[in-house]
């Protein structure tokens, strides 16, 4: 790979704007998105092929969920080479194409960084599980049993222990995830090197950041001490001891000053266990770590009513400055459809409503392949059609248990992170216009009704309602970045906030209800308000804001200014009224 920087990257973003305040990103995951060669694998050039329409959408900056070289235990978190691209996605020009195509287009590309583990196939692991005296057993964490067992009673997320007895040297590694994702240890400098190097190489190509995977637990408790609490410890007593420990920023403010200052990218940590008080140790922009980090609370929720009340709670505590990345779905979470609308009578409105609520609250919003269809969860009827090691961990353990196999389906389904994982479904074609071949995992059977295909000419469609709310938030400065205020709802299920920036105000209701509701009255702000954007189709573009809310209506109204010229809203108006998506 070449490691020269160019000099598009090699700019501080010491003045001015960041360009990412105004994106809005789209996660790609390149193995369910388009299939170009017919192996049934989505790969690069697939991603070339549809970059138009990604274009069309709106969005400014695509993620792509891991394309490295992995043997595809936990589908690409599993990284055997940090600089070679998977032959199943394609090859390293393949990447540098997709780069210059993007470009060409006004959009930005970041990547997946994996840098808590790696693959137990790595060259460095292999070098590292060879002897106790190999130079790179310290690049993991290496310790001998206790009492005949693992070091601690730390349990990994995917199930067992988080430890894995290594017969030819005789001791423990550490590995949070499957036993064949080892955890680096970042408390060796020569480990941080190699990874810093490795993050130039990439940047230097012309990447614009990238999304850190887990990257709140790289390091782990001194001393290694037992989770409290009765059990192995996991994710309820154990995820504190390796999630914000002590050296965690010392890392993150290295990795700045030897690489990300140098370049003007987007950087958003994954991380969990997180509150706002400690994510804002992660992103403040004078302590020079991270740019975003995931407000994980909105996706992990599981009740809709409490969305709004996360975003109020973060919002507050950053003090009004941007500082998380806004998603309802993502790889690893069920279709926001499924989770928190209405997959039957109310599909289409119930997307509509809940993208309103992504595309208006303050941050910066990551949509998910599939979003803009109101792609819904899939019902695999056998354990063998799902791929999600995961699922297929904990399938296994309710079996053990005693669990029955129909039940054990019925329980794991609805959060199988498979459900996120089925191949975008472009047509009503067989293969769902993803693939000529047999996909990787099955397409869900309802993309014979749900499909890009079917949408794009309809003007009412999930579609085309998200390239007007993409478009509105691309005129509107006070959706990019305008002040929050909550307003008075009269029920749970009723959002109802205002934004305000340059002269302009946004007014939000959202009724993410199946029942008709009346909102409380005392929660229409001051002013002359016009309706801009609706889900219901039919509502006028001139139309008042509704006393009433049908089930799962959304509204975005507009406060009139003086009319100097023409106002902010006219020139919002237009190119809306121009592509027939107003009311």
């Amino acid at each position: 790979m070449n490691s020269q920087l160019n000099s598009r990257v090699l700019v501080r973003r010491d003045g001015g704007k960041p360009w990412w305040l105004d994106t809005v990103v789209y996660q790609i995951y390149p193995r369910s998105f388009q299939d170009s060669n017919v192996d049934g694998i989505g790969d690069l050039p697939g991603i070339i092929d549809r970059l138009d329409y990604l274009r069309s959408l709106g969005v400014g900056t695509l993620w792509l969920s891991p394309v490295f070289a992995s043997p595809n235990d936990d589908n690409g978190y599993d990284i055997s080479d940090y600089d070679a691209i998977h032959p199943d996605f394609g090859t390293l020009e393949d990447f540098r194409r997709l780069l210059r195509e993007a470009r060409a287009r006004d959009l930005r590309v970041i990547l997946d960084l994996v840098v808590n583990h790696t693959s137990d196939e790595h060259p460095w692991f292999l070098e590292a599980r060879s002897s106790r005296t190999n130079p790179r057993r310290d690049f993991y964490h290496w310790h001998p049993g206790r009492d005949g067992g693992p070091p601690n009673n730390w349990e990994s997320f995917f199930k067992g222990p988080a430890w894995e007895f290594d017969e030819r040297t005789g001791e423990y590694y550490l590995h949070l995830f499957s036993r064949k994702q080892p955890d680096l240890n970042w408390a060796n400098p020569a480990v941080r090197q190699e990874i810093y190097q490795m993050m130039h190489r990439w940047l230097g190509m012309g990447v614009d950041g990238f999304r850190m995977d887990v990257i709140n637990f790289l390091a782990k408790a001194p001393g290694w001490p037992d989770a409290p609490g009765e059990g192995a410890g996991g994710l309820v007593f154990g995820g504190p001891l390796y999630a914000n420990q002590p050296g965690i920023h010392d890392y993150l403010r290295e990795m700045n000053a030897q690489v990300l200052r140098h370049h003007d990218i987007l950087t958003v940590g994954e991380c969990h266990f997180l509150n706002p008080q400690l994510a804002r140790d992660y992103v403040e922009r004078e302590r020079r770590e991270l740019d975003l980090v995931f407000l994980f609370d909105v996706p992990y929720e599981t009740d809709r009513r409490n969305l709004l009340g996360h975003v109020d709670r973060w919002h507050a505590a950053f003090g009004g400055r941007t500082g998380t990345a806004v998603t309802l779905n993502n790889h690893d979470s069920p279709r926001l459809v499924s989770k928190f609308g209405d997959g039957g009578e109310h599909r289409e409105r119930s997307a509509k409503a809940l993208a309103t609520f992504l595309l208006t609250v303050p941050g910066v919003p990551f949509l998910y392949q599939g979003e803009e269809l109101g792609m819904t969860n899939v019902s695999f009827p056998r354990i063998s059609d799902y791929r999600d090691i995961e699922m297929l961990n904990r399938h296994a353990a309710l079996l053990a248990e005693g669990c029955g196999e129909a039940e054990a389906l019925a329980r794991l389904a609805p959060d199988s992170r498979d459900n996120a994982r089925t191949p975008m479904q472009w047509s009503a074609e067989p293969g769902a216009g993803f693939t000529r071949g047999t996909p990787w995992i099955a397409c869900n059977p309802n993309h014979a009704a749900i499909n890009a295909a079917a949408q794009e000419t309809d003007p009412d469609s999930v579609l085309n309602y998200y390239r007007a709310l993409l478009r509105l938030r691309r005129e509107s400065p006070a959706l990019r970045g305008g002040t929050h205020e909550r307003l008075a709802g009269g029920r749970n299920e009723v959002f109802s906030y205002q934004r305000e920036a340059a002269g302009e105000a946004i007014w939000i209701l959202l009724n993410l209800s199946g029942e008709a509701v009346t909102p409380d009255p005392a929660g229409r702000p001051p002013g002359n308000w016009r309706r801009v954007l609706g889900n219901l189709p039919g509502t006028g573009e001139n139309a008042e804001p509704p006393a009433r809310l049908e089930p799962w209506e959304a509204v975005v109204c507009r406060r009139l200014l003086k009319r100097t010229g023409e106002t902010a809203a006219r020139a919002t108006e237009r190119p809306l009224k121009e592509a027939g998506v107003c009311g």
